[in-house]
């Protein structure tokens, strides 16, 4: 009888040590990035003023974009709310590349960074969270 309960279990994930660190690497680069990029948006907006008029912002969101920004970077970069860091940035690259497209920048340099971005945000979390892994597995 107890062998018919037994609850079957998905064998758990190996991790590949240089996998592993591959994707710490490109997490530390998508959170330093991103907290360049806040700091800029908090600390310097006259510098990004030009952009932000071309892409139909107002420079006052910088004190908005800012904080988010750096919100997103931190809850991507600490593992238990890496997965919800990962969802935040993704959208807000998004956005990013939204804009870009709305004034007919296609292919523009930022846009191509906001979409390298997003991707390096998933990679990074998929080679160093098994719960990614697992619930996406490429090989089987």
């Amino acid at each position: 009888m107890f062998e018919t309960m037994k609850l079957h279990r998905l064998p758990e994930p190996t991790t590949l040590h240089g996998a592993l660190w591959a994707g710490r690497i490109m997490s530390a680069f998508v959170v330093i990035a991103l907290v360049a990029d806040a700091t800029i948006q908090l600390f310097a907006p006259a510098q990004i003023a030009s952009m932000l008029q071309e892409t139909g912002f107002t420079i006052d969101l910088t004190r908005v974009l800012g904080p988010i920004i750096l919100a997103c970077a931190i809850l991507y970069a600490i593992p238990a709310t890496a997965v919800l860091g990962a969802i935040l940035v993704t959208g807000f690259l998004g956005g990013a590349i939204c804009a870009h497209v709305r004034i007919g920048e296609l292919g523009s340099p930022p846009e191509m960074i906001a979409l390298l971005l997003g991707a390096m945000t998933w990679v990074g979390l998929y080679a160093r969270d098994p719960r990614i892994r697992a619930i996406l597995p490429l090989i089987r």
